[in-house]
């Protein structure tokens, strides 16, 4: 039997996601893990795990629940939080568990589940409509669930099913986050329980204000168009506002504060209002909340009496550029006080009631939480690189995980649950009390194609870059076309050592005949705020300009890189980079492919776009720098765009306005639309086809063409030409490509 090439793997195992453990939960006594994860690499639907002394059982099986859900068997609201999720399968999705880990509770299809780790099998929990959302309360006896907006608690026995917080219209909800808040803040909950079970803090989200956008599939016209509150750059967010229900039905309405006082900082643009909710919990002490201003330069951690809903500031956090939070925090814990994220050198962690910071040099990307009295926290000294770290007054700070790769962990009690993938591959250990107590199996499929990426430093800037050759490449007289594939933007980066299948398609491309560069340049995590707020008002030149310089340093350092043949190529921000590359930089890059690109920031969202460029109304110059539509007309290289039609997240506008200007323009370029698709393409069919017409694009446009010597020549003729035609608004496009070599 033939050999399956990397494509059609890429897609069958949904980018090799399929089989791998995922959403670690450790009970308190640390003798429970909890988890979800396939049945094999090529199966998309999870089953609920636990791993109890060693030995793995099989808690919730989906397929003996009814089978696999039809599209139209998931409820709206939990269709957009696995969209928001960026999730590549079905089954049991997420779960929730009680504070003992006794009592789990998960949906499929809209019904709601709870199965007992102790023993006995799954069981329907009947519920007012479909349920998304749920969490047992912390002793296990009710459900917290939302349904049509309204926040419900039912019985876990199946009883009483009691209304907490019917939603007052059809634009007002309670218990789900915004797009905002899901999409860019990253805050995926929207109540928690109080830890004697007898009341929630809430979020209510209020859409009327919100401009609505609709959203259709053309290939299927039949289909009604959905409607979607899409808060653009500039535009009116989604009102938000707390509230303490207690199910004796009482209710106290939290008195948020309203705007940032005199200290907040200035700027060319800024709006004290506070308009977010970045985070939020209920603890011993009590419930708490963090605001956030619509500039993003001042926050609010407020403590919260949640009998009258009085609000307490209990630090305040404010920064010239904006303010972005350690997942995890905050957190407060009993020897140290709150533990709140730094905003200043490198982003670390600051325990509020010892002083004590994370060392510099240290960036923090995650908080795990306090188990037997330590700190859990994720972090790297090297971009390259994410360690597990504990922190305790007595021993200070210690890295638990040691080898190159991204480490991440799950704690409670004395157990850790190491997630760490390495080059080699990807293992989960169990430590119990620092020794290895088992493993947790990863199914996932290993890539057909072993990637072989070489790892540079470039520059000054210190370049982050991979490099990929053919695996039977030897340097001769002839050289390779270059292909640049990176992500270089805000909350990712790719140039990391360890296993991930952006890995394993740069060395499929590789293969095919060329050279993979993968950049990390400003803006992107890992380093400091400098480097991360270098974007600050342009979110296009100083990226452009790190990719350009790394291909100029990696040519240095391998003459047989042909840089008179490089291609560009990307998706979403990294879509968005590579149009922008061959539009502003010809010189250096000869072809783009552009996913999911967004090519005009005003129709991203608030929260996203204003923390970089600020208010379009107020700093216009900063989105028409960063805009690929304003500068359509700069296009002399072949540019293939591809949008899938079912997006809510970077909408097809985007590529539609792009296109649109490049025709009034008249240049040529292609467009590739996906039916269906949504921002994360993994169907089997489309993933894989996509590569190889990605592939044939590029190898078509570094194919043939003019010498580089002819584009310079061209382009003084062109200009001359330009210089001389008094009263033309445009001339016709010559479309240059590089030479075969």
């Amino acid at each position: 039997m033939p050999t399956e090439d990397l494509p059609l793997q890429f897609a069958r195992t949904r980018r090799f996601s399929l089989g791998v453990p995922r959403r670690f939960t450790v009970s308190p006594d640390g003798r429970r893990v909890l988890f979800v994860r396939t049945a094999g690499g090529r199966s998309a639907v999870s089953g609920l795990w636990m791993s109890e002394d060693g030995v793995e059982r099989l808690l919730a099986d989906p397929l003996a629940l009814g089978g696999t859900e039809a599209e139209g068997d998931v409820p709206e609201a939990e269709r957009v939080r696995r969209e928001r999720a960026r999730g590549t399968g079905g089954g049991i999705t997420a779960y929730a568990a009680d504070a003992a880990c006794r009592l789990v509770a998960f949906t499929l299809g809209g019904d709601l589940w709870t199965v007992r780790t102790d023993g006995g099998g799954p069981r329907r929990v009947p519920t007012a409509g479909p349920a998304v959302a749920p969490q047992p309360g912390p002793d296990g006896s009710r459900i917290a669930y939302v349904t049509g907006g309204a926040l419900h608690v039912v019985d876990a026995d199946g009883g009483r099913d009691l209304v907490l917080a019917p939603p007052e219209g059809p634009e007002a909800a309670y218990g789900l986050p915004d797009h905002v808040s899901a999409e860019s803040i990253g805050r995926t909950r929207s109540f928690w329980w109080s830890p004697d079970g007898d009341a929630l803090l809430a979020v209510r989200v209020d859409t009327s204000g919100v401009q609505r956008w609709w959203t259709a599939d053309p290939a299927d016209p039949a289909r009604p168009p959905r409607a979607v509150a899409y808060p653009a750059a500039g535009t009116a967010n989604a009102r938000l506002s707390l509230h303490v229900l207690r199910l004796d039905g009482g209710r106290a309405d939290v008195r948020l504060p309203e705007r940032a006082g005199s200290s907040h900082p200035t700027g060319a643009w800024t709006d004290p209002a506070f308009e977010y909710v970045v985070a939020a919990g209920w603890d011993g002490p009590g419930p708490y909340a963090v605001v956030q201003t619509r500039d993003q330069r001042s926050a609010l951690l407020l403590g919260i009496d949640a009998a009258t809903g009085a609000t307490e500031p209990l630090s305040e956090f404010r920064d010239g550029h904006w303010l972005e939070f350690v997942p995890g925090t905050p957190l407060r814990t009993p020897a140290a006080g709150w533990v709140v994220t730094t905003q200043e050198g490198t982003r670390g962690l600051l325990m509020t009631g010892t002083g004590v910071r994370t060392p510099e040099g240290l960036y923090v990307e995650e908080v795990y939480g306090v188990a037997d009295g330590r700190l859990y926290f994720a972090a790297g000294e090297d971009p390259t690189e994410t360690h597990v770290w504990a922190y305790s007054p007595a021993a200070g700070f210690e890295r638990l995980t040691d080898g190159p790769g991204l480490h991440s962990a799950a704690v409670g009690g004395g157990t850790v649950v190491l997630d760490s993938r390495t080059m080699a591959g990807q293992t989960v250990t169990v430590l119990c009390d620092g020794a290895p107590a088992g493993s947790i199996r990863v199914l996932a499929e290993r890539p057909v194609v072993e990637p072989r990426p070489r790892f540079l430093t470039f520059g000054d800037r210190q370049l982050r870059a991979a490099l990929y050759l053919p695996s039977s490449y030897e340097p001769g007289p002839g050289r390779l076309p270059l292909v640049v594939h990176s992500y270089s933007g805000p909350g990712l980066r790719t140039v990391v050592r360890a296993a991930a299948w952006h890995h394993a398609v740069n060395q499929w491309y590789a293969e095919q005949g060329f050279a993979v560069l993968s950049v990390d340049g400003r803006g992107t995590p890992g380093r400091d705020r400098d480097w991360e707020t270098a974007i600050h008002g342009d979110q296009l030149g100083p990226v452009v300009e790190d990719q350009a310089d790394a291909v100029r340093a990696a040519a240095a350092l391998f003459p047989e890189l042909d840089t008179g043949r490089v291609a560009i190529r990307g998706w979403s921000f990294g879509g968005y980079l590579a149009a922008g590359a061959v539009l502003h930089r010809p010189d250096v890059f000869h072809a783009a492919v552009a996913g999911a690109a967004p090519t005009d920031l005003r129709l991203y969202d608030t929260h996203w776009k204003e923390r970089y460029l600020g208010h379009p109304d107020v700093q216009p110059e900063n989105y028409e720098r960063c805009s690929l539509v304003a500068h359509a007309h700069r296009l002399t290289r072949p540019l293939m765009l591809v949008h899938g039609l079912a997006d809510d997240n970077v909408v097809p506008a985007h590529a539609l306005r792009l296109s649109a200007a490049l025709l009034a323009a008249g240049r040529p370029h292609r467009v590739l639309p996906l039916p269906g698709a949504t921002h994360l393409v993994t169907a089997e069919g489309v993933a894989d086809t996509l590569l190889r017409c990605d592939l044939a694009f590029v190898q078509e446009s570094l194919g043939n063409g003019s010498s580089e010597e002819e584009y310079a020549e061209e382009e003084q003729s062109e200009s001359a030409s330009s210089e001389s035609e008094e009263g033309s608004s445009r001339k016709e496009p010559r479309v240059k490509k590089p030479p075969r070599r």
